[in-house]
């Protein structure tokens, strides 16, 4: 949870501390050695009359300078690494071509108003062509670093995701295999109960059957890799009958998908941990029950998926990951297969609205 992190990890406008620590310590080492650079060739140095721990002389010479690339700096890299994380480094590097000249002629302006305001020096002239180089040059490091730097962190998850990846799949393994006690058996014994049930007790029949299904679909679901959306609605629906046994009128269900839909290949067993989430965790707990919505349409070639429930909902949606097995399998799930994500987000009026495109 987020209260619960390092300090370090913590988040100012979409940057984290720490990072950002190291942004200011980049910049102070920069200025320095820029500072450095001046003063060593000045005459004022030579003759003695300077020191390198000058702060007054520091921020008249480069002080201000780099406190303005810091500011205009802030902004592009909150852009291009928070904002359009899952834009392709080639699209990023096209961006840089705007971006660039942009910065240049930005701070250029601004260092110069502002040096002429309170009475600072600055290049003029042809010598002014340092003030374009000398921060384009910059702006190429910088961000050099910054992409490295990200491209590290996301490599480090990808492989601690692979290793949690690899642990699911291996508990899950072991949970089919506690599970084979032989279905068939399952499915003779629930035929038997069935047999017993008097005619009259029609309902009872059909519960037992639904129930039948379920196990079937779930041992077939450990066999394939897809199935067709409508088997999974199928599996879906019998589920939330049965559900609907328990909350009676508590309980309303709304489906919306297109025919045109309804033989899409999805992975099986991706809708129904979200159902019973928002049943559990949302729906539950109150007197009065609620209403879940399943909404499925197709939109830039990606079939988007919503899950809206009108239960208690979620005030710190990081910390349910932490919590829960079936979020957090489903998410890994279309982590690996899909490169997308699980969004939680506010249904409204109240509630939880779960969403992800395949």
């Amino acid at each position: 949870m987020e209260a619960t992190k390092p300090f370090h990890q913590k988040r100012f406008l979409g940057i984290k501390i720490g990072e950002l620590g190291l942004f200011i310590a980049f910049y102070l080492f920069w200025a320095f050695a820029y500072h450095c650079a001046i003063t060593f060739n000045s005459r004022s140095w030579i003759e003695g009359e300077v020191s390198l721990f000058d702060l007054t002389r520091f921020f008249d010479t480069v002080g201000l300078d780099y406190i303005i690339k810091a500011i205009l700096t802030y902004p592009i890299w909150w852009l291009l690494i928070k904002k359009l994380k899952h834009w392709k480094y080639a699209k990023k590097i096209l961006l840089h071509l705007i971006l660039l000249p942009a910065f240049v002629l930005v701070w250029q302006q601004i260092y110069y108003f502002v040096c002429e305001w309170i009475g600072f020096g600055h290049l003029s002239g042809p010598a002014s062509a340092w003030d374009i180089y000398i921060p384009a040059l910059f702006y190429a490091l910088q961000f050099g670093i910054i992409h490295s730097y990200n491209y590290y962190i996301e490599n480090q998850q990808k492989i601690r995701l692979e290793g949690e990846l690899r642990t699911v799949a291996l508990k899950s393994e072991l949970s089919a295999l506690k599970a084979q006690l032989n279905p068939h058996f399952l499915y003779n014994i629930f035929n038997t109960i069935s047999a017993s049930v008097p005619p009259q007790n029609e309902k009872t029949r059909r519960l037992i059957a639904e129930l039948s299904d379920l196990f079937r679909y779930q041992l077939k679901a450990s066999q394939v890799e897809k199935v067709p959306l409508y088997e999974e609605l199928e599996f879906v629906n019998k589920y939330l009958d049965l559900e609907k046994e328990r909350f009676q009128e508590r309980l309303e269900v709304e489906v919306t998908v297109e025919p045109n839909l309804m033989n899409e290949m999805i992975p099986p067993m991706l809708l129904q941990p979200l159902v019973e989430n928002s049943i559990k965790h949302g729906l539950s707990s109150l007197i009065e029950g609620g209403n879940i919505s399943i909404n499925i349409f197709k939109k830039n070639e990606k079939l988007h998926f919503e899950i809206s429930d009108t239960g208690v909902g979620i005030k710190d949606k990081d910390a349910v990951f932490e919590q829960g097995i079936g979020l957090t399998n489903t998410k890994l799930r279309l982590e690996k297969m899909y490169q997308s994500t699980l969004n939680l987000s506010d249904n409204l009026p109240k509630g939880l609205k779960i969403s992800f495109a395949i």
